[in-house]
């Protein structure tokens, strides 16, 4: 009788575990590409690298405080025939029009990084519409070219921002390879950083006012096509529709 007991408890548990996969597989489901299953809890997440099976990657660079060395890496990319993508904050692109310009000219790609590099996980919806409606009226003012990508400044998100993000038109673009440009690290460093994280799929985040940024590009670029990499914009390598996110962030199309 205790055997009996025992086994049917086990099967009662046994129907409620498949009962909540079940469960949990349509709520997965039901909620977009942007969800996944994190700690307990469904979490959505901005696209850090995309699955394919080709050795193509996108090189990124956030806009936020000067100019210096700008000019130097359009040459760089100019002269290897790559097609870079730049996140711009507001008042950069304001403050600085003809490099929004040359950038657009150079056939680079251009995503919004904001209006005032906040902390946006703080923002309330309304803050963050106002944040990238702006934003994006004050590039398109220049290129006369729609934004549809936008990196949070700091790598800093919620699933609010993601969501609001998604529904004005956007997809929010995270990094896998961080060159830590940002740091001062020598030329040498950052390229070593790059090259030697890359894979299929990867997103390199770098800044345009690095203080070695420029320095390592050269570098970065003859290294990884030597890899039999080529480079591609952000906007190329994503998956526009029917994707999901895996919870490492890298981007799948859905079979």
């Amino acid at each position: 009788m205790k055997v009996f007991l025992f086994t049917k408890k086990r099967a009662a548990f046994a129907a409620l575990a498949a009962a909540a996969v079940l469960v949990l597989c349509i709520l997965l489901s039901s909620t977009g590409a942007y969800a996944v299953f994190y700690g307990g809890t469904l979490r959505k997440l901005p696209i850090y690298s995309v699955e394919t099976a080709e050795k193509k990657v996108a090189i990124t660079f956030d806009c936020a405080w000067g100019t210096e060395y700008t000019d130097s890496l359009l040459q760089t990319l100019g002269r290897e025939g790559v097609h870079a993508t730049f996140f711009m904050v507001q008042f950069w692109a304001e403050k600085y029009p003809e490099y929004v310009r040359k950038i657009d000219e150079a056939g680079c790609e251009i995503g919004t990084h904001s209006a005032t590099h906040s902390y946006m996980s703080r923002q309330s919806e309304a803050e963050i519409r106002e944040e990238l409606r702006s934003s994006c009226a004050a590039i398109e003012a220049v290129t006369g070219k729609k934004v549809e990508l936008f990196r949070a400044p700091y790598g800093d998100y919620d699933d609010l921002l993601i969501e609001t993000a998604q529904s004005m038109g956007l997809y929010t673009i995270q990094w896998d390879v961080d060159s830590l440009d940002w740091k001062n690290l020598s030329a040498q460093e950052i390229a070593l950083r790059i090259v030697n994280r890359v894979r299929e799929g990867s997103i390199i985040l770098c800044h345009n006012n690095g203080l070695h940024t420029a320095e390592a590009l050269p570098v970065v670029l003859d290294t990884l096509k030597n890899k039999g990499y080529t480079f591609v914009t952000v906007g190329e390598l994503i998956v526009r529709e029917n994707y999901t996110i895996d919870a490492n962030g890298r981007q799948h199309a859905a079979a």
